[in-house]
């Protein structure tokens, strides 16, 4: 990652923890401002604070607390963030691993709900900077997605979550293709399997409920050591914010290889 960043504008969602933190840690570092977007008031000011020990966010950073999944909030908190000025980077990282189960059993509301925090939110939040990305010449868009996307067969009981992240997948690269040549880059990045509070969330939950294989799944990854840090999945997608490259799907580094044999 370049000097590119400095000086620019980043929002960043699901920001309070997991990978939205390191991902903001990283950028702070790289010498943008930014607007740090989650549910959590909490968390956010953990965020802020670590922000704050290490010299980091210039100008300091504005933490907006909404749950993405209401349009109001969603309204709210665009409103917050534009009023800061133009945003030149925008990662769309919070989103909800639910409802899990049969595919049956799950109400339609809570579909619309997976819907309204995996799909909805990062389109609104993109449809509301693009503008002042496009006028400036610059700007980039990343939609955190899931390996799930390429291989929706390997999370059975988790049919909301594999829709959701294939059709951000497909509104990302739908959109490069319609700015492209303005000088904003839209991709996806897949953050390969990370230590998160939702893999924890997941492993706690009753196989009877999830699934006996959703279960297993998800505690082998943890078992054989296959998960990789919050801060070495965000370096995989912040390695590649200030290039040109638009239209992609980002791949994280396999964790495997990252370890010695």
């Amino acid at each position: 990652m370049t000097d590119v960043l400095a000086g620019r504008t980043a929002l960043v969602t699901g920001a309070g923890r997991g990978i939205g933190r390191a991902v903001a840690l990283g950028l702070a570092d790289a010498g943008a401002d930014l607007i740090l977007l989650a549910r959590s008031a909490d968390q956010l000011e953990e965020t802020r604070a670590l922000l704050a020990e290490r010299g980091l966010a210039r100008g300091g950073a504005l933490v907006i607390t909404a749950d993405l999944a209401q349009e109001e909030e969603r309204t709210r908190s665009i409103e917050i963030a534009l009023a800061r000025g133009r945003i030149d980077v925008l990662v769309n990282n919070a989103a909800t691993v639910e409802p899990l189960g049969a595919t049956t059993e799950i109400p339609a509301a809570e579909l619309r709900w997976a819907f309204e925090v995996n799909v909805f939110a990062p389109i609104a939040l993109t449809t509301a900077v693009l503008p002042g990305m496009t006028d400036a010449g610059w700007g980039r868009v990343v939609n955190v997605s899931s390996g799930i996307a390429a291989r929706p067969e390997a999370m059975p009981r988790g049919n909301a979550y594999a829709a959701t992240k294939a059709a951000l997948e497909a509104h990302t690269i739908n959109l490069a293709a319609e700015v492209r040549g303005t000088g904003v880059t839209v991709n996806v990045y897949r953050p390969g399997r990370v230590e998160t509070a939702m893999q924890e969330w997941i492993r706690a939950q009753d196989p009877a409920r999830i699934g006996a294989a959703l279960h297993g799944r998800f505690t082998h990854f943890a078992a054989a050591g296959e998960l990789i840090s919050p801060e070495e999945s965000a370096a995989g997608l912040l390695e590649r914010l200030g290039g040109q490259e638009t239209g992609a799907v980002w791949e994280a580094e396999d964790p495997a290889a990252a370890r010695p044999a």
